[in-house]
């Protein structure tokens, strides 16, 4: 799947896997050695809902980008600790979680209020 996160005029495309069934949610980007910083996983959820996620068996940083039912970034966790159990929480309930390589939304200048274009 192509989305584009909107931030300061600019579109950043990338290509993500999507995480639908529990199975998909739950194995995540575990036990990969690699992200390619145009790539990612998105997890969509049914229904917009406080989110957390860990890193268990993840074994490289990630960015955690939470986003809202309108698209709108909520909040992201910029270059969680692999292989971490310590939560990382959304800021209020949202419909998606996009993962992208460790320090991207650092480096693309993406923040909390820009917009994520993607299909549920």
């Amino acid at each position: 799947m192509r989305i584009t996160i909107a931030s300061h005029g600019k579109k950043h495309p990338f290509t993500v896997e999507v995480a639908r069934s529990p199975e998909e949610q739950a194995q995540g980007l575990m036990f990969r050695s690699a992200l390619e910083p145009d790539r990612g996983m998105i997890f969509p959820f049914d229904n917009a809902r406080q989110a957390s996620f860990w890193m268990k068996n993840t074994l490289i940083p990630l960015d955690m980008i939470f986003i809202r039912a309108d698209g709108s970034i909520a909040n992201i966790a910029v270059n969680t600790v692999p292989l971490s159990l310590q939560p990382v929480y959304s800021d209020g309930d949202v419909a998606a979680v996009l993962e992208i390589a460790g320090g991207r939304s650092v480096e693309l200048g993406v923040e909390a209020g820009d917009k994520v274009d993607y299909k549920r």
